[in-house]
């Protein structure tokens, strides 16, 4: 039979891949020629096929026998059922609480054809704004910095070959040895070449083991080991000063900011010692070419654009970006991570990357999706902030999940399960039962990757083409034939088709003229030149491998420096709490689990924590024992791993599985204020030894967790709607009531200390300390209290208070004097407010001053 050209289904890597599947079950090979793996597959992609025909797999929609009563058994239903119950709950929930009460949560996983469809289902069949992925999970930091730098988002702006080409390179919060094997073809050849790497992670990963430097920071401060190596190569004299001003805007002020990250400094925050910071510093500038890639370790935090924006001040700073076999690039996670956020289920999105809140944008989409601009709904809630108000008022009634795994792959997992329950209806499209379809409403089973037709985006940004080599077993339908369904159910069927080529030459003239431009990529060009990078905006335009060569996509056309601060994750080490958490991915795995953990003869024997050995000696834990993580929101057990390769204060654990040891019941959900992700990489927690290593009931036995704090018992949400009376409603599917002795949860958080400052006018605020700034957690109001100053200078200088970048308030402190203020009349700072303490002094006056400033945190 001849052999089918398609793809892996798994990282964005996205491998090439000869199936041939006549008779069950398929066989795959790796495509020697094509230019991503080059033969290259990993173990993963090896058994893929293995998961087509087996045992678990989902064949027919399964409903609750019981409507409305999740703790009732499953049953088989017909397709026709099915779509009737669901389109039932939909109406119901839209006519009780309004459009907005649906919603809709994809996965960065769906072909483009599926994502493209699934955002268009939303506005146009569903007309809500309640739309997002779990690729706001996985890669909106990045997404978010690059394009406020660059004007554009593609994880890597230029193919992955020329990594091999590039002399020295700095891979920060990255594994690709574990995570994308057949990448590293191009890391070796580099080295073999000459190349030295650079790799930046908390514990020495397989990736770090081939480098030529590792340097080993404490999670959570990535951003001010970036900041201080941009010190070290501005101090010493190695930054592109021709190229940043020919091409950059902006610098000036990054400038003076991190003057304040000296080498000393840096190193106590980080743990990274100074000699290394030099080494890497020069290492990067003085090399021929060099690149600068971030991943997830950097990235998953609440400061992560920050984080990402310092990186890539540092990129810009060395003149990097646009320069042959150099640049900053992200290395994007998911199968379609990079496709499935350009074009509509983000929440703020239309398809080509256009933004949701642009007249323009909305115009040319709704002329070809045939809807009046109005119609389409205003942007919506960003992924978790949409999963937190399930259930409440304002918040979404019912939720469709198309290739996501919420229960496992979101943080504070306790509280996004307890959401769920909240739900009036769930629904689940998956393969499997994953945990998150275990406790729905309606499962619906859907076609798997070999079974259907459509394309990726891989990691460089080229557009691939995923074939149809089998069809898919009886009575299963792919994605595109469901929506188009449900659709029809809700009277909105003329705008949708189920033919996948269809569906891309529409989002081809959705996406022509947007910042993803997809107009000139058609199926054929695919087939012919194995893949077409975008933008590619007409049928005779090359396709663009590498971006910014002569300009970036920006209204003056240069790259954009920002100025970040280093901040202290959300949660910090306590007596309680007294060790950081970190989180990752392993070779043999891939997300969350729910296709690999069934894949037993290549995966881990059970999940694992890996710690140090002198921490494992002082708490009395042996070699795989079982031990017990706890944080404030979760606990899960973990045979122990013994490594000396992490530091000793640091725990890691794989995020793949679920029950006992989900990782992300330990996670915390502090949002970063710019791209809403969650800060899954940095927490507070315990660690105790619960059992020895034949105690397996220990892996399989939900701990105790803590009670999962109500929606409506925190001051900073809505509260939750009433229960409404409906016969079907189950016990435990009521919201519980509001809490009428509800305790309002405060913070106090304190800008103090003494500093040493030398005046540049006293018109002209400059930042002072690195430490005097203060962004209010998403969800969160904070208020200033009270000013306290000194001044040892023999002049008048003032302190600004600065809300995000704008003068808010002047503090005047008189020579040799000091002042106290309390601020009786104060604003309220909203969630993703940036507050800063600033100095206006006299040009040339130096001395030291003394702040202390009051706020508190509801």
């Amino acid at each position: 039979m001849t052999p089918t050209a398609t793809h892996c289904p798994y990282c964005s890597l996205q491998c090439g891949i000869s199936m041939v599947a006549g008779d069950r079950p398929a066989t795959l090979v790796p495509q020697e020629d094509f230019p991503t793996n080059r033969g290259g597959l990993c173990s993963k992609g090896w058994t893929a096929a293995d998961l087509l025909d087996h045992p678990d797999r989902l064949l027919t929609p399964l409903v609750r026998t019981v409507p409305g009563d999740r703790a009732s058994a499953f049953r088989e239903a017909s397709w026709d059922e099915a779509i009737d119950r669901v389109a039932d709950g939909i109406r119901d929930a839209q006519q009780r609480f309004g459009l907005d009460s649906v919603g809709v949560f994809g996965g960065g996983g769906l072909t483009n054809e599926k994502a493209y469809t699934l955002g268009k289902f939303a506005r146009v069949a569903l007309r809500t704004s309640a739309i997002d992925y779990n690729g706001r999970f996985c890669m909106s930091s990045a997404a978010t910095a690059g394009n406020r730098a660059f004007g554009v988002d593609r994880g890597l702006p230029f193919p992955l070959s020329d990594i091999s080409d590039t002399a020295a390179i700095l891979l920060v919060g990255a594994n690709p040895a574990d995570t994308m094997p057949p990448a590293m073809q191009y890391f070796d050849a580099g080295r073999a070449a000459g190349a030295r790497h650079i790799v930046v992670d908390p514990r020495r990963t397989a990736t770090a083991d081939g480098a030529a430097v590792h340097l080993a920071p404490l999670p959570g401060t990535d951003l001010a080991l970036a900041n201080g190596l941009l010190h070290i190569a501005i101090r010493d004299g190695l930054v592109d000063e021709t190229y940043i001003a020919e091409r950059t805007t902006g610098f000036a002020s990054v400038r003076a900011s991190v003057a304040a990250y000296w080498p000393d400094r840096v190193e106590r925050i980080t743990g990274v010692g100074v000699d290394q910071l030099r080494e890497v510093a020069h290492l990067l500038a003085q090399a021929p070419s060099a690149m600068i890639l971030t991943a997830r370790g950097a990235e998953q935090h609440s400061n992560g654009t920050e984080t990402a924006q310092a990186y890539i001040n540092l990129a810009l700073a060395l003149g990097l970006p646009g320069k042959r076999a150099s640049g900053y690039g992200t290395i994007t996670g998911q199968g379609n991570g990079q496709g499935g956020r350009e074009h509509g289920q983000k929440a703020d999105q239309l398809p080509g990357y256009r933004r949701l809140d642009d007249p323009k944008a909305r115009a040319h989409v709704a002329a070809v999706w045939g809807v009046d601009p109005d119609e389409l709904p205003a942007p919506g809630k960003s992924a978790f902030e949409m999963l937190d108000r399930l259930g409440t008022d304002g918040g979404v009634s019912a939720l469709l999940v198309l290739a996501s795994n919420v229960v496992v792959s979101a943080p504070d997992a306790n509280r996004v399960r307890s959401r769920l329950a909240a739900l009036d209806m769930l629904v689940v499209s998956d393969i499997f039962l994953s945990e998150t379809a275990a406790v729905a409403d309606v499962v619906l089973p859907t076609a798997q990757w070999a079974e259907e037709d459509g394309t990726m985006t891989n990691l460089e940004g080229r557009v691939i083409r995923r074939k149809k080599a089998l069809p898919p077993p009886a009575g299963v339908l792919d994605d595109l034939q469901m929506l188009r369904r449900l659709a029809t159910k809700l009277g909105r069927g003329q705008y949708f088709s189920e033919d996948p080529q269809t569906v891309f030459d529409e989002l081809r003239r959705a996406s022509a003229g947007g910042i993803a431009d997809y107009a000139g990529i058609s199926y054929d060009r695919i087939d012919a030149e194995k893949g077409v990078f975008w933008p590619c905006p007409s049928t005779d335009h090359p396709g663009t491998p590498r971006l910014f060569a002569y300009g970036f996509p920006t209204p003056d056309g240069r790259a954009r420096f920002f100025r970040v601060q280093h901040r202290e994750p959300a949660e910090v080490p306590d007596p309680d709490y007294p060790y950081v958490l970190t989180t990752g991915r392993l070779l043999t795995q891939y997300q969350s689990g729910t296709q690999t953990r069934r894949l037993r003869a290549t995966m881990v024997p059970d999940p694992h924590v890996q710690l140090h050995p002198d921490l494992a000696r002082r708490l009395g834990i042996g070699a795989s024992d079982m031990v017990q993580l706890r944080t404030r929101r979760g606990a899960a057990v973990f045979r122990a791993q013994l490594s000396e390769a992490i530091r000793p204060e640091v725990l890691f654990v794989p995020f793949h599985w679920g029950g006992a040891s989900n990782a992300n019941a330990l996670t915390d959900a502090a949002l970063d204020p710019y791209s809403k992700m969650p800060e899954f990489k940095v927490c507070a927690v315990s660690l105790a030894r619960v059992g020895g290593p034949d105690d397996l009931d220990l892996l399989t036995r939900l701990p105790d967790q803590p009670e999962v704090l109500g929606f409506a018992e925190s001051a900073s949400h809505p509260t939750r709607r009433p229960p409404v009376a409906r016969a079907h409603r189950s016990p435990h599917r009521s919201p519980p009531p509001h809490r009428k002795d509800a305790i309002v949860h405060t913070k106090n958080r304190f800008l103090q200390g003494i500093y040493q400052f030398t005046g540049a006018g006293i018109d002209k605020p400059v930042p002072l300390d690195a430490a005097l700034s203060y962004v209010v957690p998403d969800g969160s109001v904070a208020q200033a209290l009270y000013f306290r100053g000194g001044n040892t200078a023999r002049e008048l200088i003032a302190v600004v208070l600065m809300r995000d970048g704008v003068p808010m308030r002047y503090f005047p402190i008189g020579a040799k004097a000091d002042v106290h203020v309390p601020l009786r009349v104060v604003e309220d700072l909203e969630g993703g407010t940036a507050v800063e303490l600033y100095l206006a002094a006299p040009e040339g006056l130096s001395g030291s001053v003394v702040i202390d400033v009051g706020l508190v945190e509801v």
